[in-house]
């Protein structure tokens, strides 16, 4: 594939999980109806996470051992992993069985806890492209 895959992916977890955990402190003012779509957005952007980690596997095993970037690589899949984590954790205590229920003080917090390591993921995933210039084709690059 001439063009990676994981940024395109990407944006799909990141949109949803940006707008879920809005919505989870928008709940706070606005109820059931901004719960129910942080629910809705959360399950979403946490199978979507899965795509876009999957692809970025891939890319992180054309990386070269000895490349500069490798380290930068490794903190961006861990904190997208933890990312992850937390958000699947803040679903789950939200569901009972197929139900949705109203998010408790521990799923907000994991909520904000994700949105913090989502951050960093992009930050470390931006550094790699416009720093270490990770899934870009140099001008003489055959990609």
């Amino acid at each position: 594939m001439k063009h990676p895959l994981h940024p395109a992916l990407v944006h799909f977890p990141v949109a949803c999980w940006s707008l879920a955990t809005a919505a989870d402190f928008g709940s706070l003012w606005w109820g059931e109806p901004a719960w129910r779509f942080s629910g809705a957005v959360l399950a979403i952007g946490t199978v979507a996470a899965l795509a876009a980690m999957l692809a970025g596997f891939f890319e992180l095993s054309r990386l070269d051992a000895d490349s500069p970037a490798q380290r930068v690589a490794n903190r961006h899949m861990l904190s997208a992993m933890a990312a992850w984590s937390c958000y699947a954790a803040s679903l789950l205590l939200r569901m009972q069985g197929m139900a949705w229920h109203e998010p408790d003080a521990v799923a907000l917090g994991l909520s904000a806890a994700g949105f913090a390591a989502l951050c960093a993921a992009g930050w470390l995933g931006g550094t790699l492209v416009y720093r270490h210039r990770v899934g870009t084709c140099a001008p003489n690059d055959p990609r």
